[in-house]
């Protein structure tokens, strides 16, 4: 690599939203290569929510489980290049730095901090655009994502630690990275294309795919926050649905958002003991503990119970068999966190099967002990006090940390897509 390597075009926003917006030749040539070859630099253009067929990628949790009439809908991120829908904010971190001017293969190493599917996406992203990537995450997270990381040619730079010690990364980043001008770090913790990517491709997919389902609307939007990014689709779907609710969903053991706790746990990808810079803590409504058992014995049952699902729910075995190998953890968090917020859910019966007691007990037998209303003014400045403390170590001045209070500082932020998609275009045209 020289620093005359060309920039690897990639797609817009919108074209993430609706790939079927790329030249015919580009989207045709991206598919084929979906099945033909991973490491193919046209399948930046397959960073979409989008199925080949052009619906979105989800499915209708089912209600015989759930044990709630709500409709849940749930968006599955594992068809996403590089497995997980995370590929999305790395890449729109990386390609605005790039048409700032900030970014060129050749010049800089890409740094992703992260414990998991954002430093599989940024060593992902980074090999398909030419650059050498170092992810930085904890030194106890599970063997398979530090191989997939390897396999994409990332470095390891491995901080003390779990899920719950994501702060260490942050500061081994800032101390480390930031400063030396090699470097070009992907923060998905405060940087603010993380969030633009899932309030306009996430949010408007989610809007879109709710349209097929009962009368259209959305009711409850639930995700688990790691970095925050994924709950930023909660402000788009509120743009259309002022009444829908945003649920932030945290282990139980580690109930930071919801009472400044701290604690490890096993739910990968969340829970990262801090209200992060790009949340925006004006447009979250509740806060909800999940038990890490629960996620881990309910990803189980998926797996491994497709016989007691269809025999004891009534499940047919295809809907049964359907679930297996689309999950995982933290996508059963977000599902109980649905569940939970339902208004008019019901307690199901327990029985001694293993697997069957399971299924029961964390389903349809989900609670609303954990669910905190943080809509009120006290419980906005609790959460704003918990991002100051965090963010101000990071060199963030008061000023702009207070900006973060009004909307329309995040409705600024977000209209930058219109400002960044005919860059990306120009730059692509370019090269």
């Amino acid at each position: 690599m020289t620093k005359t390597a060309k920039i690897v075009p990639g797609p817009t926003y919108q074209e993430m939203l609706d790939p079927n917006k790329l030249p015919a030749a580009v989207r045709a040539q991206a598919l084929k290569a979906q099945v033909t070859n991973e490491l193919d630099p046209l399948n930046l253009f397959n960073i979409t929510w989008r199925r080949p067929d052009g619906r979105i990628n989800a499915l209708l949790f089912p209600k015989e489980l759930t044990g709630v009439k709500a409709n849940i809908i749930v968006m599955l991120g594992k068809d996403l290049p590089s497995g997980s829908h995370k590929v999305g904010p790395a890449y729109t971190t990386l390609i605005e730095g790039e048409v700032a001017g900030e970014i060129a293969p050749g010049s800089h190493t890409i740094v992703g901090p992260s414990t998991g599917n954002f430093g599989i996406g940024t060593a992902y992203v980074a090999r398909l655009k030419g650059y050498q990537a170092l992810v930085v995450m904890p030194d106890n997270m599970s063997q398979e994502r530090y191989e997939r990381i390897k396999k994409y040619g990332g470095e390891l730079d491995l901080t003390p630690g779990t899920e719950s010690d994501v702060i260490l990364t942050l500061e081994r980043t800032h101390r480390t990275y930031i400063p030396n001008p090699k470097y070009k770090v992907l923060a998905q913790f405060e940087l603010l294309p993380n969030y633009r990517f899932h309030r306009y491709v996430t949010g408007r997919s989610a809007l879109e795919v709710a349209r097929g389902f009962g009368n259209g609307r959305i009711a409850v939007f639930a995700s688990a926050p790691g970095s925050a990014g994924t709950i930023g689709a909660g402000d788009e779907i509120k743009t259309v649905y002022p009444e829908a609710i945003v649920a932030a969903l945290e282990p139980l053991q580690c109930p930071t958002l919801y009472n400044n706790g701290q604690g490890q746990h096993r739910i990968e990808g969340i829970g990262d003991k801090m209200v992060t810079l790009i949340h925006n803590i004006l447009t979250t409504d509740y806060v909800v503990l999940i038990h890490d058992d629960d996620c881990v014995k309910g990803l189980k049952v998926i797996q491994d119970g497709s016989q007691v699902l269809a025999r004891r729910f009534g499940l047919s075995p295809q809907t049964a068999t359907s679930l297996v190998g689309i999950f995982g953890i933290s996508g059963i968090c977000n599902v109980l966190g649905a569940i939970m917020m339902d208004l008019e859910r019901r307690a199901g019966p327990i029985t001694p099967a293993v697997l069957g007691q399971w299924a029961e007990e964390i389903f349809p037998g989900a609670t609303t002990e954990h669910i905190l209303d943080v809509q009120v003014k006290e419980q906005k400045e609790r959460l704003f006090q918990q991002k100051e403390e965090v963010w101000s170590k990071f060199g963030y001045s008061k000023a702009y940390l207070d900006s973060m209070k009004s909307q329309a500082f995040w409705d600024r932020e977000y209209e930058l897509i219109h400002r960044f998609d005919p860059k990306i275009k120009a730059l692509r045209e370019n090269v």
